[in-house]
C-alpha cells in the first residue's frame, strides 16, 4: 500500500521541486520555502555525491510532511542507497532494466526518463510507475504531453522542464500528471521560494477546481 500512497499523492499535489544542492543548511532553506507555499514532494538529485545524506537528514527532520524521494538515478546500487537512505520513488534521465527491477523488489515506485515511444513501452513492460517525459518536456513543452498520451492515454507523464507560472495550465490542459519544477522551486531566498510555491499551488488548485 505504501508504493499505491505515494504514487496518489504525486498524483493529488502534481508538482514536484528538482532540487541539486550541496549542503543541508541550503536543502533545509528550500525544504522550508516549498512547504510553506504548498509544494512537499521533493526529488534530490544524485548528480550530488551527498545526495543520500541529505535525503535520509530531511526525512529525519520533516518526516511526512515531505515526500523525498531521489533522482539521476542510473544504476541499480544508486537505487538501493537511495531507498534504505529514505527515498521513496525513484526517477532517473533514463530506463535502466536492473533500476526497473531493483524498485518492483521493494515496491518502490520508479520514473524513468524516455524520450521515445518505443522506449516508454519498454519501461512499462518493466514495471515503470510514471514515465519523465525528459529531455522531450524541456524541448517540445506541454505538447509533448498529448503526443505521448494520444497513442498511450494511460501512460502516468512527469514533466521535467518547461514548466514556468506563464504556462502552467497549458501543462495540466495537455494532460500531464506531475510537473517537475527546478529553478523556481530551487533558487534564490526562503521567501522567494516560497512565492513562487504558492503562486504555483495556487494555479494547480484553481485548474483542479474548474475541472
Amino acid at each position: 500500500m505504501k508504493k499505491l500512497a505515494v504514487l496518489n499523492r504525486i498524483h493529488e499535489e502534481k508538482v514536484m521541486a528538482i532540487v541539486r544542492v550541496d549542503t543541508l543548511e541550503r536543502a533545509k532553506e528550500i525544504a522550508e520555502g516549498c512547504l510553506e507555499g504548498g509544494v512537499s514532494i521533493l526529488e534530490i538529485s544524485y548528480t550530488n555525491n551527498n545526495a543520500g545524506e541529505i535525503i535520509e537528514k530531511l526525512h529525519a527532520i520533516y518526516g511526512d510532511d515531505l515526500l523525498l524521494g531521489a533522482g539521476t538515478v542510473l544504476d541499480s546500487e544508486t537505487a538501493r542507497e537511495a531507498m534504505i537512505k529514505g527515498a521513496q520513488f525513484i526517477i532517473a534521465p533514463n530506463f535502466n532494466s536492473s533500476v526497473a527491477s531493483i524498485c518492483n523488489r521493494y515496491h518502490i515506485p520508479y520514473m524513468p526518463g524516455c524520450f521515445s515511444l518505443s522506449e516508454v513501452v519498454d519501461a512499462l513492460t518493466a514495471g515503470a510507475d510514471m514515465i519523465k517525459a525528459f529531455p522531450s518536456s524541456a524541448f517540445f513543452g506541454p505538447q509533448i504531453v498529448s503526443a505521448i498520451k494520444v497513442p498511450l492515454p494511460y501512460v502516468p507523464i512527469l514533466s521535467s522542464g518547461g514548466a514556468n507560472t506563464d504556462n502552467i495550465v497549458d501543462w495540466l490542459e495537455q494532460g500531464v500528471d506531475c510537473l517537475g519544477i527546478g529553478t523556481l522551486l530551487t533558487k534564490g531566498s526562503k521567501a522567494e521560494i516560497a512565492e513562487n510555491a504558492g503562486k504555483i499551488r495556487a494555479i494547480v488548485s484553481n485548474f483542479k477546481n474548474k475541472s
